[in-house]
This record gives C-alpha cells, sequence and structure tokens, in this order.
C-alpha cells in the first residue's frame, strides 16, 4: 500500500505539475493571444499607413506630374523670349548700324551745308560789292557822257565859232 500512496503521491504531484504547466501554457496562450491582437493591431494600422502613403504617393506624382509640365512650359517660354531677346538685339545692333550711318551722312551734309553757307556769304558779298562798283561805275558813265555831251557841244561851239 505504502507503494500504492507513493504511486498515488506521485501521481498527484504529476497532476499538480501537469496543471501549473497546463495553467502555464494557459497563460502563455492568453499572452500568445494578446501579443497576436496588437500585433493585428499593428498590422491593420501599418496597412492603413501603407494605404494613406500610397495615397500621398499617387497626390505627390501627380503633383510632379504637373509641376514638371509647368517647367516645360516655363522652359519653353524662356526659351522663346531668349530667342524673341537676341532678334531684339539684333535689331538693336542694325539700327544703331543705321543711326551711325546716318550721323555720318548729316555731319556731311553740314559740313556740306556749311560750306555752301559760306560760299553764299561769300557769293552775297561779292554780288554787293559788284553792285556797289557797277553802280559807281554807272554813275561815273553817266559823268562821263555829260562830260561828252559837253565837250561834244563845246567841240560843236568851237567848231561854230571857227568857221
Amino acid at each position: 500500500m505504502d507503494a500504492i500512496k507513493k504511486k498515488m503521491q506521485a501521481m498527484k504531484v504529476e497532476k499538480d505539475n501537469a496543471m501549473d504547466r497546463g495553467d502555464v501554457c494557459e497563460q502563455a496562450a492568453k499572452d500568445a493571444k494578446v501579443r497576436a491582437a496588437k500585433a493585428e493591431e499593428e498590422v491593420a494600422e501599418l496597412v492603413k499607413k501603407a494605404q494613406q502613403l500610397e495615397v500621398e504617393l499617387d497626390k505627390t506624382q501627380e503633383e510632379l506630374l504637373t509641376t514638371t509640365e509647368k517647367l516645360k512650359e516655363k522652359e519653353n517660354s524662356l526659351s522663346s523670349a531668349e530667342l524673341e531677346v537676341n532678334a531684339l538685339n539684333r535689331r538693336v545692333q542694325s539700327l544703331e548700324g543705321d543711326l551711325e550711318t546716318c550721323e555720318d551722312k548729316l555731319l556731311l551734309a553740314t559740313n556740306k551745308l556749311d560750306k555752301a553757307a559760306t560760299a553764299a556769304d561769300d557769293s552775297d558779298r561779292m554780288r554787293k560789292v559788284l553792285e556797289s562798283r557797277a553802280q559807281q561805275d554807272e554813275e561815273r558813265m553817266g559823268k562821263l557822257e555829260e562830260e561828252l555831251k559837253g565837250a561834244r557841244n563845246q567841240a560843236e561851239d568851237a567848231d561854230k565859232k571857227y568857221d
């Protein structure tokens, strides 16, 4: 009987140990379930965050496309503006060349005009001098004609007296 008692006690200890192990296993299972639930919540949150990030990525990609298109338009506008500026610079250079040519021609024309004005002034002075001489010559001719008439009259009178 002692053996049976010992056996019963050993079985009881074994049962208690098994119960303890079962309790420990149940507790471990509960802890594992709690951890699994937390992990599932974290997974759900991560999935939600991943979906939000995908939405943000899509929005960002759309913004990138829009910005890239705007950049291309601005680059095209810049290129067009640069071409226009270059064309205007060439036009300005051409106009400056034309201006220099016109200024040179104006200078030559001004010099010619000054020479012509000087020549006109000289001609005018000469005309006045010649008119003055002509008038003096006419007056002298008038006097000489009168003297000639007087001399003829004297000569005629002298001829009449002599005859």
